[in-house]
């Protein structure tokens, strides 16, 4: 898929109107969802809002010992805190 059918012009046109202050990328977490949240992150910075992405990390009720790598890397990058020592 590339730029044209991504509908990247249509897009700008919507945000050219300075109301929208977000947007949420919502990609696989593959190489060409990688390489178009990249490439949208670029051209939508260049408008002033906030580019923003889904967290990708373990599933609920995933195993451990398949994750990989970069899933580990994601997931500990995207942690929460869930309780704080006094």
């Amino acid at each position: 898929m590339g730029p044209d059918q991504l509908r990247i012009r249509e897009l700008m046109t919507r945000l050219s109107d300075e109301t929208i202050q977000e947007i949420v990328l919502a990609t696989d977490p593959n190489l060409e969802g990688e390489a178009t949240a990249t490439y949208l992150s670029r051209m939508l910075k260049t408008l002033g809002i906030r580019v923003t992405r889904l967290a990708s990390g373990l599933p609920v009720g995933g195993d451990l010992e398949y994750a990989d790598e970069v899933t580990l890397g994601r997931a500990f990058e995207g942690r929460t805190v869930i309780a704080e020592a006094n």
